[in-house]
């Protein structure tokens, strides 16, 4: 991976993770942190890439998401800060299906977090 600039602002490390190359191994953790996530039960996009190892990696887990072959992983139990549904249109509703279909319940248009929320455990990642 490039090396950053010694010291960079907000704005530039923002810039700076969103150009971040492809891995195959941080592609990998994604996908076994996803795959932790049990049925019921929810994670944000930023629980995914901290746990996974990679904080502020976030968007590329939604890149990964929306590159992934139909069925390989539970997309639908992956979901925005605050239990907010991010995709738009017919994606959303089908993702609001899977996850009520699952028993996870909504206030309004935001998942119950306090209910359906996963906790990552350390020994999860060993």
């Amino acid at each position: 991976m490039r090396k950053p600039p010694r010291k960079l602002s907000a704005r530039e490390a923002a810039r700076f993770l969103q150009r971040a190359p492809k891995s195959a191994p941080r592609d990998e953790a994604f996908r076994k942190t996803i795959r932790q996530i049990p049925r019921g039960k929810v994670a944000t996009y930023a629980q995914v890439a901290a746990a996974a190892g990679y904080p502020l990696y976030h968007r590329q887990v939604a890149q990964l998401l929306r590159t992934a072959p139909t069925g390989s992983l539970p997309w639908q139990r992956v979901v925005g800060a605050g239990g907010e549904i991010k995709l738009k249109c017919e994606a959303a509703l089908e993702q609001r299906m899977r996850l009520e279909m699952e028993g996870v319940r909504f206030r309004g248009k935001r998942i119950d977090m306090a209910e359906h929320q996963h906790r990552f455990q350390g020994w999860e990642f060993e």
